[in-house]
């Protein structure tokens, strides 16, 4: 029996196949384009996506020779908060969709009611105010754009996150379904009630009609369509945003345990059980998973918007290297950053200081500061944004952390890793598997098929592990002293 995991992502869709063994069995990807039609807006085309996620399919299944109908059951995982719109006959999408990067809606959020009813936001959903969050996006596009929002009314276009778009396109437009992990980010979500709430609806200015329904994370919850989906007819049967997916990977299923993703960009997630731990209005409380039965397991969690894309940025903006592999190579040049301090706050600082208004800065530079100390205090920076939510959440949860489990490809870098370890003071463990997301969702949808019986069965090597061999105060206090001067701008 295989497993197919699809993880559409921001830059690109990834597709695993997966044995019941947890091995990796075939990979494809695509790259996906983004587009930046104004200064601080973040745009995808969901066609675009769609045919990524045929591509990547397609060559996952080429590499390993299997049939279509050899395909038993499938995962999918995705980039949270970015809002589609289709047409629910046709598929086809009206408009762009809007991404979780996307900062046009600060001024909306700035509007009275919203200020009002930001207290209220955060008890019901965990959310706090952010253009981050689905929300606001819809009711941009409500405003913006009045004869397609005509069409959401009416009923005949639909709207959702990446998941519930790539359901109803596998599907042949059957489904119209979300799970509940990605539902607890569009801020329309009641986390403790585990529905669409109505006062958020009505605050939004979102029809219940235009959403689909919420599902458990596993079990049976749509089925492909042959015309539709490359002849696969097996059943979605694990679904969950991409960094609840990697959660899960990594077999952090108690409570306590941890990991951060280092993508685009960085997400620390510490899965708290049963509890709604929301303590610190900077952090966000999610729900991690629900089984079959309804059972929530909720997390605690922490957004670091750029990461990944200050590499890119070092890359394509200021050109200092030619591709993202050789930072590392850059950095390890010189054994400090030389008090150079970069605040990588490109569309505003998520967790823990919430600050959309900031924005990058470097400090500290002198006459002898080279691409070798930029290319350092990149890394150092991607550090400390991390440990700067660890100390958050210790102190919102009241237990230290024992060791932290990081996927995503910027892992890749061992520099990174090791800084990582000796800002935190705990052991930094590296997977086998580096596509932890798309593991997460094979694992959810094995689950989901009766593949396996329970989590016991599931594996998730580790291939390295770095233990701290000094310690960063220092510089780490000298970088948050760079924060509060990019803040005060």
């Amino acid at each position: 029996m295989t497993i197919l995991a699809i993880d559409a992502g921001t830059t690109g869709v990834t597709a695993q196949i997966i044995g019941t063994d947890g091995s990796l069995m075939g990979r494809g990807y695509r790259e996906v384009e983004q587009h930046f039609p104004q200064p601080g807006w973040v745009e995808h085309s969901p066609e675009q996506i769609w045919q990524a996620t045929l591509t990547a399919v397609k060559a996952a299944l080429d590499q390993t020779g299997l049939k279509p109908s050899e395909i038993s059951a499938i995962g999918i995982t995705n980039q949270r908060e970015t809002v589609a719109l289709w047409d629910r006959e046709t598929l086809a999408s009206p408009t762009n969709a809007i991404v979780w990067q996307d900062r046009r809606t600060s001024g909306i959020l700035d509007e009275d009611k919203f200020v009002a009813a930001a207290a209220r936001v955060r008890e019901v959903t965990g959310l706090p105010l952010d253009p981050y969050f689905s929300s606001s996006k819809l009711l941009w596009i409500k405003r913006n754009l009045p004869l397609i929002w005509a069409g959401v009314e009416s009923g005949r276009v639909a709207v959702g996150t990446i998941d519930s778009y790539l359901a109803a396109r596998i599907s042949g437009g059957a489904a119209h379904i979300t799970d509940a992990s990605n539902a607890s980010r569009t801020q329309l979500f009641n986390i403790h009630s585990l529905d669409w709430d109505e006062a958020l609806l009505e605050l939004f200015e979102v029809p219940a009609s235009a959403l689909p329904k919420v599902v458990p994370n596993r079990g049976k919850l749509a089925q492909a369509k042959a015309f539709a989906f490359l002849g696969i007819e097996a059943w979605i049967t694990g679904m969950a945003g991409d960094q609840q997916a990697a959660l899960f990977g990594q077999l952090a299923h108690s409570p306590g345990q941890a990991k951060c993703t280092y993508g685009t960009g960085a997400f620390l997630l510490r899965n708290t059980g049963s509890q709604i731990v929301s303590t610190d209005p900077k952090l966000i409380a999610t729900v991690a998973w629900i089984d079959e039965a309804g059972k929530p397991t909720y997390a605690l969690e922490g957004s670091v918007f750029v990461a990944g894309a200050a590499i890119q940025w070092l890359r394509d903006g200021l050109q200092i290297i030619e591709a993202a592999s050789e930072l590392e190579i850059l950095a390890r040049k010189v054994t400090s950053s030389d008090g150079v301090c970069i605040v990588p706050a490109f569309t505003g600082l998520g967790s823990p200081f919430w600050d959309p208004n900031v924005r990058g800065a470097m400090f500290g530079i002198t006459r002898g500061t080279s691409r070798a100390h930029l290319a350092h205090a990149t890394f150092e920076a991607l550090a400390f944004q991390v440990k700067a939510l660890v100390d958050a959440m210790t102190a919102a949860v009241g237990e230290p952390l024992q060791a932290l489990k990081v996927d995503g490809g910027v892992t890749r870098s061992n520099l990174l890793m090791q800084l990582e370890a000796n800002a935190l003071g705990v052991p930094i463990e590296l997977p086998a598997n580096f596509d932890t997301t798309g593991l997460g969702a094979a694992f959810l949808a094995g689950l989901g098929a009766g593949i396996w019986r329970d989590v016991s069965e599931l594996k998730q090597e580790t291939a390295r592990i770095f233990k701290p061999n000094g310690n960063l105060d220092e510089e780490y206090s000298r970088w948050l002293r760079a924060v509060a001067a990019a803040r005060s701008f």
